[in-house]
């Protein structure tokens, strides 16, 4: 087993192995569609874990039928190692995924690929590749300009950003904010980048570390690609809580923090003006007196903003929430059928269908989302793709 797989991939399923002996849009939000735009078809790559004899071979491209939510493979591009998240620049020509390794090119660090997309056949060409300037890269956003690329690097415990070159390529790293601290558990042995963040304004970057149980705020210059600590620097979680991924309301004034080690989502306000969050509410994400293993993974809110969706690792299911007008949540449901390890999942621009990445379950799952309730109903056959950790649907106009 790779110094990688035991730091971050494998590190909480053996912790729940142990506790036993005693029990990812990938792409975000869209703006939602009307009705007349509706698509025939979308495009869906998937990103994986290709070491430790996964059986995975890089990046998968799927074809997802609209009026049935089907998902087809359609091909794959090999010799991508572990593009475990993927993200579109805003044009659609060019895709950038990360390489989580904890070293590359002989140094304590993972990399970030850029590869050019076919207009028609989506196929991808590799163009460069640049070191993410720490260990286990694990999520990565390009700003809405189209000018950098922010990675959040596991192992390394930063965040760095990246130039987008003339013709998609990546120039080295021309920032890195490096952050320190630990936290109660084990999986918070020191500071642990989980996912950069940037507004619906361009302006200010919200980094989630599990490690340090903050979210950190920077001002983002979209011009030069630096990070400026905002003000106040971060916000704190529960102590233990792990804050993992975060996903915006559509409207801009809400957030939704899911938190990996503790199975809750805080939601909060936000003031864009200062990139500040407040606190507004905590939930389980689990049924109630649930005493197995969990851990949560990903979060998404629904393009018309009216419900929330986040994973759980080990309860292996969806948790639907309703969101109120004033950014507050109550519980929905528990989606467990076909569910197995859910690493991260995506709501089409539409609204209509909700795609579940089974990191350990090595498929790829479909569920209707009802509009008025929010509820998901699986349609389809299971989509066999090996290990997938990302899905990363591409949005009709790209």
């Amino acid at each position: 087993m790779n110094d990688k797989a035991m730091t971050r991939r494998d590190f909480i399923y053996l912790a729940g192995l142990g506790t036993a002996a005693l029990s990812l849009s990938c792409r975000d939000e869209e703006t939602p569609m009307e009705p007349t735009q509706k698509p025939k078809e979308l495009w869906v790559y998937v990103g994986t874990y290709t070491s430790g004899d996964t059986g995975s071979e890089g990046i998968y491209l799927c074809r997802l039928d609209m009026e049935t939510g089907t998902l087809e493979r359609v091909g794959v591009t090999r010799g991508v190692a572990d593009p475990s998240f993927l993200a579109l620049d805003p044009t659609g020509r060019y895709l950038y995924a990360v390489n989580e390794l904890t070293i590359f090119a002989g140094q304590p660090s993972g990399a970030v690929s850029a590869f050019a997309v076919a207009s028609r056949s989506r196929e991808l060409t590799f163009i460069n590749q640049q070191p993410s300037r720490g260990g286990a890269p694990c999520h990565l956003e390009v700003d809405a300009t189209g000018a950098f690329v922010l990675v959040a690097n596991y192992v390394g415990g930063n965040v760095a950003v990246l130039p987008i070159q003339a013709g998609g390529g990546l120039g080295a790293a021309v920032e890195l904010k490096q952050h320190r601290g630990s936290g109660p558990k084990p999986q918070q042995d020191s500071a642990h980048a989980h996912q950069a963040r940037l507004d619906a304004a361009n302006q200010y970057v919200l980094v989630s570390d599990l490690g340090l149980d903050k979210v950190m705020t920077y001002r983002f210059d979209n011009k030069l690609g630096t990070l400026t600590p905002g003000e106040p620097a971060s916000v704190s979680s529960a102590p233990g809580a792990g804050p993992r991924h975060l996903a915006f309301h559509p409207n801009g004034r809400f957030a939704f923090s899911i938190n990996e080690l503790d199975s809750t989502i805080t939601a909060f306000s936000y003031d864009g003006t200062r990139g500040a969050l407040t606190a507004l509410q905590t939930v389980s994400t689990l049924p109630e007196g649930l005493t197995t293993p969990s851990y949560c993974a990903d979060i998404h809110v629904s393009p018309d903003g009216r419900f929330l969706y986040g994973s759980n690792r080990g309860h292996d299911s969806i948790a639907v929430f309703a969101i109120d007008e004033a950014g507050r949540l109550t519980f929905v449901e528990h989606v467990t059928t076909n569910i197995n390890w859910p690493r991260n999942f995506a709501i089409d621009p539409t609204g209509t269908y909700l795609l579940v990445a089974n990191q350990k379950g090595n498929t790829v799952v479909s569920f209707q989302r009802n509009a008025q309730t929010g509820r998901l109903t699986p349609v389809g056959q299971p989509l066999e793709i090996p290990t997938p950790t990302c899905l990363l649907v591409v949005p009709p106009s790209a």
